[in-house]
């Protein structure tokens, strides 16, 4: 009997895949790559068209001679590794190095691991496709010329074990230029205006707001402004002026991609994007169900298409009109489209079968298994479901040349919010008294004015860093969770209560970055080298025409900042802290959290403390000096040197000078001082 051979990326798709084909077949896995460039060097070959060199991964012998072994016995090897460019560079490594030309090879890939899909796979074999493994390795080689080329520049100037990264420093950039608009952020005053109207025979009160005057809309900017509307309202007459009644509907949502599966499920579940694709590919690879034995339950789950097959979409609809009714199944087109290029080679993330429902697997999966997958069963379901109507009733009441509106909504159809709704969707609005007409009288109840200030931008949190890296082009669906646990493992930002926050260290690699490597942290740029891997991917250029074009611009930059670097000492800057231990001055060095005071005399003295950077500004509470400090986590922030005694703290650097309005102190805002009371709002112009 002849004797096929199947290769997977991962372990855990072994048995599943192995019950999906007969005894003539053996599935055996790589774990992963099998070969790399090495650590300890570049590893790419200048002198050779910038070749890559390719050496075993460690620990990875013992697999391969397993594999020789059983590619030995077989007739015909299929490599079945992930449906993406780096599954398909997988492939590629395996076919180079378990020496495979001249056999009978043969590359299959599946979007699920379901009996029908891996044996689709088989009848629909290829060879592999080069212009995917060529995207990859252009990926490789650019993202190894930056790490390599500047990390030790960053070691030289600021300690070992830093990094830099093609996509990670964009990100950090990304986050430091928000905490900067944030820090830099003045807030403006603004007024609201809100009443309850007695309606005649009504008990219910009809709450409004106030909307502006006769030609249009109008912002409240001050205290004065206000007092002339409310002056101008006094005895005026309320005429319910216009009733308007209207529909509309709500498009269902398209079913999840990497990126807006992360982003829900921080929102709804408060996972982070790391643990949202751990728990992602548990379900893709294989759930034991009891029943039925070890099944992928969802589709693959790397993807930015939200296209999604016949097949699936067939099954989805008559699922939903024996469930919930005919009226309940989209007659509307629900793929979307998008203007960037996505992986449609893939689907949406998806269940692999509409009636596996969460509550039939709820006793086979874990409790975060099932959350997760619950979340995309739902957003699957409603994705092929007809839209929500609503009625809306929207009212404006008119006081003299002044106007307020009320609006409420009602639902007519639930459509598909049955199954699905966001937090969002979840707020309800207000219902209306009942018998409102035109030209009505009401009688003002209780007029409220309320004090607001603007707000700065939020911070980002995972899902609304990954939703921006998405829209600028940044990195792609296997990139956006390493890249931000990258940050957060190096320490370059800090996560706390869902925000992320740039650590001092972040601001150093920053700061450094923008200074000597302007192109490499652009965000146009990056976006635009991504289109050129996709390119590459499309057939349409050459990897190697990219690289020749990247590395003489980054290589120039490299050593011009090397110069620079060899005519500054880097040495360590001595303090006026005293070691108490034996009396030498303290020095101020860089760790895993940023700064600290060491003795020089070590390792005879082992001698550290915190280091508290003085800023030259009096606390306003007591007098003392302010410092610059970090929380546990590594955010900095201002306090006082005399703390747990003194409490003073501001998030904005203090200055010196007090305010002139209110006498309370001052914090810088970019290029302006601010009064750190909001009520006074005084701003000036930094000296």
């Amino acid at each position: 009997m002849a004797k096929n051979l199947v290769i997977v990326e991962s372990p855990a798709k072994v048995k599943t895949i192995k019950k999906f084909l007969g005894s003539n077949y053996q599935v055996v896995a790589s774990n992963g790559h099998v070969r790399d460039m090495p650590k300890s060097q570049m590893g790419i070959d200048f002198e050779n068209d910038y070749e890559p060199k390719y050496i075993t991964i460690r620990g990875k012998g013992e697999i391969l001679a397993n594999l020789r072994k059983e590619v030995k016995k077989a007739d015909k090897i299929f490599l079945a590794t992930d449906p993406d460019r780096e599954g398909e560079a997988i492939s590629w490594h395996l076919y180079q190095t378990l020496k495979l030309e001249g056999k009978k090879v043969a590359r299959i890939s599946f979007n699920e691991i379901t009996k029908n899909a891996v044996k689709s796979s088989l009848k629909e074999s290829r060879q592999i496709n080069m212009d995917l493994v060529d995207a990859q390795q252009a990926r490789r080689v650019l993202d190894r010329m930056v790490g390599y080329r500047i990390s030790p520049l960053l070691w030289k100037k600021v300690k070992r074990g830093l990094s830099a990264g093609r996509v990670q420093s964009v990100a950090l950039r990304l986050v430091c230029d928000r905490e900067k608009e944030i820090n830099e952020f003045i807030p403006k005053e603004y007024w609201t205006i809100e009443a309850d109207f007695e309606v005649p025979g009504e008990k219910k009160l009809l709450h409004a707001k106030y909307h502006g005057d006769q030609k249009g809309k109008r912002e409240i900017h001050s205290k004065r402004e206000l007092e002339e509307i409310l002056e101008e309202l006094k005895g005026k007459e309320y005429l319910l002026s216009e009733i308007k009644k209207g529909e509309r509907m709500k498009k269902a949502p398209l079913p999840f991609t990497t990126s807006t599966l992360q982003q829900e499920a921080a929102k709804t579940l408060n996972f982070s994007t790391q643990k949202t694709m751990r728990i992602a590919q548990q379900l893709y690879e294989g759930i034991d169900v009891k029943g039925n034995g070890t099944v992928g339950v969802i589709s693959y789950l790397r993807t930015d298409s939200t296209r999604v097959s016949e097949e699936a979409d067939r099954l989805a609809k008559e699922y939903i009109g024996e469930t919930y009714g005919t009226e309940y199944v989209s007659t509307m087109q629900t793929d979307g489209t998008k203007k960037t290029k996505i992986q449609d080679a893939h689907e949406a993330i998806r269940p692999t079968d509409i009636h596996r429902t969460p509550a039939m697997l709820k006793d086979s999966l874990s409790r975060d298994q099932f959350r997760l997958y619950q979340l995309i069963w739902k957003r699957f379901a409603a994705s092929r479901m007809a839209p929500a109507r609503f009625e809306t009733t929207s009212v404006k009441i008119t006081a003299g040349n002044h106007v307020f509106h009320a609006s409420a909504i009602g639902l007519l159809f639930a459509g598909y919010q049955t199954v699905y709704m966001t937090e969002e969707e979840k707020e309800k609005t207000e219902k209306l008294p009942k018998n409102l007409e035109e030209q009505m009288k009401l009688t003002q109840k209780e007029l409220r004015q309320e004090q607001h200030f603007t707000q700065p931008p939020a911070h980002y949190t995972e899902a609304s860093l990954v939703k921006t890296m998405e829209e600028l082009g940044i990195g792609r669906p296997s990139t956006y969770a390493p890249t931000i646990t990258t940050l957060l493992a190096r320490r370059y930002i800090v996560k706390e209560a869902k925000k992320l926050y740039v650590s001092e260290l972040g601001e150093v690699v920053n700061d450094i970055m923008k200074q000597e490597f302007s192109t490499i942290v652009d965000v146009k740029f990056t976006s635009y080298l991504e289109s050129l891997l996709d390119s590459v991917e499309d057939g349409e250029v050459k990897w190697k025409s990219i690289v020749r074009n990247f590395y003489p611009d980054l290589d120039a930059a490299v050593n011009e900042a090397e110069k620079k670097l060899e005519k500054i000492e880097i040495a360590d800057e001595v303090s006026d802290e005293i070691c108490e231990n034996c009396g030498r001055n303290m020095v101020i060095k860089y760790g895993p959290h940023g700064r600290f005071l060491a003795c020089p005399g070590f390792p005879e003295c082992r001698n550290t403390k915190p280091y508290y950077e003085k800023i030259g500004v009096s606390c306003p509470k007591c007098g003392k000096e302010i410092v610059l400090k970090k929380t546990k986590k590594g955010r900095k922030y201002y306090g006082c040197e005399d703390n747990p005694e003194c409490d003073f703290m501001s998030w904005s650097r203090p200055v010196e000078k007090k305010c002139p309005e209110c006498g309370g102190y001052m914090v810088e805002k970019g290029n302006r001082i601010a009064c750190a009371n909001e009520q006074c709002g005084y701003v000036e112009a930094k000296q």
